[in-house]
């Protein structure tokens, strides 16, 4: 696959902070994705590149274009969706949302040619109508199903008949992902920016009725909070979803919970967000990142710091349970992943979304497209670093939380955590995997002294997650694989 154009940095695109690279999909000899926030869908085949600015939306300049990575490939045909301002408003800092569109396009990969398949709008000028933040294809009913949580109005779980357009509500609570697990579709319900996922739905793509299900305990035992769902995918028969501070899995319709397994548990906004799940030999590829929502202006501190505080590298994460595998460590965030003729490939970005007040007339981002042999799931790990101030676990606790952690240690041979204690304390480590049915996790308490303390991890196997008996408000630790 010959790429052209695979750099890109800041240009005009009026949004919040920056978009990104969204969307790959290798489908039927063309590559597709969507570049935001210029709002341009690219098509590659043969060396050959193609781009559409979103103007069958409405008038240009346009900006937006998709930043959750909802497209999917039936028959012939790439289906491509997400959100547009046709035309872009801006002024003081701030984005008018009268022209902003969610919508649904069509690429036939036969004959080169693009259609607007659905478009929605409030044309209000501070809300807007939900985003299309995944598509999923219904082989049962020909027809796909539309997930959507970012807005104010028109979200929940839409079907989109894929012939004439026609759009119709199956549930109204908010969702922004979902997957097909055998005969049934699931769906995360919650509002990713107040609440996390609160529930999942399945549809039943035979009967057309719905299941609910809340999410389980976690491994650990310990307590977790506002998990903001990130990417979904499906393998062994269960369901995946990832979310801030780790992941669930299992699947209730064939008697199992649906597990929480605590991994990159930072107290922090580091998650699998803005990404996409994909599934590679069997298991499952996706990415936890480091910095890919953010507040630009302190004006609140707790999410200031929450969300600039950057606890490590973005990493790229092989699922093949019991294993979790870290396969690639990489900068601010991972934008969209894709498998091309043996090769990974990952659109990254150096910055993150921002919002509110802190608006720019253009992409603030660098982004650009990295090439991986598909090997590095085979290979072993890279040398990654974690730095937590140990304050965030401690103000945690507030909520009803604290345990951080889950690292995956596999592929490892000299792992440490080294711990900077402002007090004596005790640490309490949890050692789990990945098992399904889930396993539980053995638990081993150590004493902290003031000062420097070294905790060789290489007597620990499979994943751990970290608990402080007291909090520390100004000591910190660093996780150390090799």
């Amino acid at each position: 696959m010959e790429l052209k154009n695979y750099r890109f940095p800041p240009r005009y695109g009026p949004e919040w902070g920056s978009g990104g690279i969204f969307g790959l999909k290798y489908y039927n000899g063309v590559l597709y994705y969507t570049l935001a926030f210029e709002a341009e869908a690219h098509f590659v085949r043969d060396g050959e590149e193609k781009t559409y600015d979103f103007t069958l939306v409405g008038e240009g300049p346009t900006s937006g274009g998709d930043t959750y990575n909802a497209v999917t490939g039936v028959d012939e045909f790439i289906y491509f969706g997400g959100w547009v301002h046709a035309p872009a408003v801006y002024k003081n800092r701030t984005i008018s949302f009268v022209n902003k569109y969610s919508h649904v396009h069509v690429y036939d990969t036969e004959n080169d040619s693009i259609r607007l398949l659905w478009k929605d709008s409030i044309h209000h000028e501070t809300d807007w109508a939900g985003e299309i933040s995944d598509i999923i294809y219904d082989p049962y009913g020909d027809r796909l199903l539309l997930a959507r949580e970012d807005g104010h109005a028109n979200l929940g779980v839409y079907s989109l008949d894929r012939r004439t357009g026609r759009a119709e509500e199956l549930i109204g609570d908010p969702s922004p992902k979902g997957t097909l697990v055998h005969d049934v579709a699931f769906f995360g319900i919650g509002n990713n920016f107040t609440e996390g996922l609160r529930e999942l739905r399945a549809l039943d793509l035979i009967t057309g009725k719905w299941n609910t299900f809340k999410p389980g305990s976690s491994v650990d035992g310990r307590p977790y909070i506002k998990a903001e769902l990130g990417a979904m995918a499906s393998a062994y028969n269960r369901v995946f979803a990832f979310v801030r501070g780790g992941l669930f899995a299992g699947n209730p319709l064939m008697g199992e919970d649906l597990t929480f397994f605590r991994l990159f548990d930072f107290c922090t906004f580091y998650a699998p967000f803005r990404v996409n799940a994909i599934n590679v030999g069997g298991g499952i590829l996706t990415a936890f990142n480091a910095y890919h929502d953010a507040a630009y202006l302190p004006s609140d501190e707790f999410n200031w710091i929450t969300t600039n505080t950057v606890a490590g590298p973005s990493v790229l994460v092989y699922i093949a349970p019991p294993m979790v595998k870290i396969v690639g460590a990489f900068g601010a965030r991972i934008t969209s992943i894709e498998k091309v003729d043996g090769k990974i490939l990952l659109g990254t970005n150096t910055a993150p979304n921002t919002g509110a007040t802190e608006a720019t007339p253009f992409d603030t981002g660098n982004r650009d497209i990295v090439v991986l042999d598909e090997k590095i799931l085979q290979d072993r790990p890279p040398a990654v670093s974690f730095s937590i101030p140990l304050a965030l676990p401690s103000m945690a606790r507030n909520f009803g939380a604290g345990t951080f952690g889950g690292i995956p240690l596999y592929g490892y041979t000299e792992p440490r955590a080294v711990f900077y204690a402002s007090s004596d304390n005790k640490l309490t480590v949890y050692e789990y995997d990945l098992s399904l049915p889930p396993s539980g996790a053995y638990a081993e308490t150590f004493e902290l002294r003031r000062g420097k303390n070294v905790l060789d991890l290489s007597s620990f196997s499979g994943i751990v997650s970290f608990e402080l008996e007291k909090e520390d408000m100004k000591g910190k630790v660093r996780i150390e694989l090799r």
